[in-house]
């Protein structure tokens, strides 16, 4: 996908307004991010404020050059300049314990700090007239579908952000991958782009983190998306999984059924399998296998399903290998964990 070119006018503008503890919605490679200064401990409260965001929810930290890492950072494995190497500037966010400069208002708390050298030109651009160091999450209210989009931004945000910086649809459309290595064997904290395998072909063995943070544990999430319901449509979503058939069936009968009480009803699934469901709102996220194109259209679709005041929300499945894996991550949350198998 072509990527905008940043606007030098624009740019120092909007680096500017994060200068002076404004906040500013802007495009990544991932997802576009709601930025502020992160190292100033009131821009870290206005993200939080203007997401609805629990504050121990931690921010990462956007840098645009990977000498800044040391600003930031303390502790830095070599494993890490190994990675970044490979996989920076992308949509990998690394976890190291963070050097006192930075904030724990920007760390949700912890003594531990989320960094990540994002590719989009328009971010890198940013990144640097505002000072080296944003804070950004998605630019969203906590819990919605994640904006791929200027317009999502626009929806969730507008009268709460300083400016919105319009770069085109994102070329991903998952948030970064995000491994901590501040333990002995780096743990992979949120799938995406960058998968298991593909980190172990740089450090060998990766783990891969499965449990979710039960909301009532009291444990403060390590890495953005582990603790609260994310990327959930308005509607009551179900995904469901079994043999292709089988699921066809299951997920016609419900619809069927929510027909005979008014139900507004949505289906997401493939292009192969679009034609036969009998929904008011069929989405298909792409042909069948094509997991770029499913990973980039996900939170679009979950929008597009809140514009068309759909109630009930029916997906298939997907394979969890490779990036699928971060697929099915962010499908089961949006769906709170409402998945049948048949």
């Amino acid at each position: 996908m072509r990527e905008a070119c940043p606007d030098p006018e624009l740019i120092a503008r909007a680096g500017q307004i994060i200068r002076e503890g404004g906040l500013v919605a802007f495009p990544t490679e991932t997802v576009y991010g709601l930025g502020g200064d992160a190292m100033q401990p009131d821009s870290s409260r206005k993200i939080y404020e203007a997401k609805g965001r629990p504050s121990d929810n931690p921010l990462i930290v956007h840098i645009c050059e990977i000498e800044a890492l040391e600003g930031v950072a303390d502790r830095i494995p070599e494993k890490a300049y190994r990675l970044a190497e490979r996989f920076w500037p992308g949509p990998l966010t690394m976890i190291f314990y963070k050097k006192p400069c930075v904030p724990y208002e920007t760390t949700g708390g912890l003594d531990t700090v989320a960094v990540r050298f994002p590719s989009n030109k328009i971010a890198q651009a940013l990144i640097r007239a505002g000072g080296g160091y944003i804070a950004a999450p998605s630019a969203n209210r906590s819990g919605r579908p994640s904006p791929t989009l200027a317009s999502h931004c626009k929806e969730d945000l507008d009268g709460l952000v300083d400016m919105i910086i319009d770069g085109g649809q994102v070329g991903i459309g998952l948030e970064s991958t995000i491994i901590d290595l501040t333990e002995k064997e780096p743990v992979i904290l949120r799938p995406g782009y960058i998968t298991q395998q593909m980190l172990s072909e740089v450090l060998g063995e990766v783990r891969t983190d499965r449990a979710l943070i039960d909301p009532d544990s009291g444990t403060k999430p390590k890495a953005p998306g582990m603790k609260y319901r994310h990327y959930a449509p308005k509607a009551e979503m179900t995904i469901v999984k079994g043999e292709s058939g089988a699921v066809l069936s299951y997920i016609n009968a419900r619809l069927d059924a929510l027909r005979a009480v008014n139900k507004r009803t949505g289906v997401i699934c493939t292009d192969e399998t679009a034609p036969l469901y009998r929904a008011d709102f069929v989405h298909s996220l792409g042909r069948e296998g094509d997991e770029e194109s499913a990973a980039r259209e996900l939170f679009r679709m979950l929008r597009r399903c809140d514009d068309e005041n759909v109630q009930y929300i029916y997906s298939e499945a997907f394979p969890q290998e490779g990036l699928g894996q971060a697929i099915m991550n962010r499908m089961a949350k949006a769906a709170g964990q409402r998945i049948i198998e048949v």
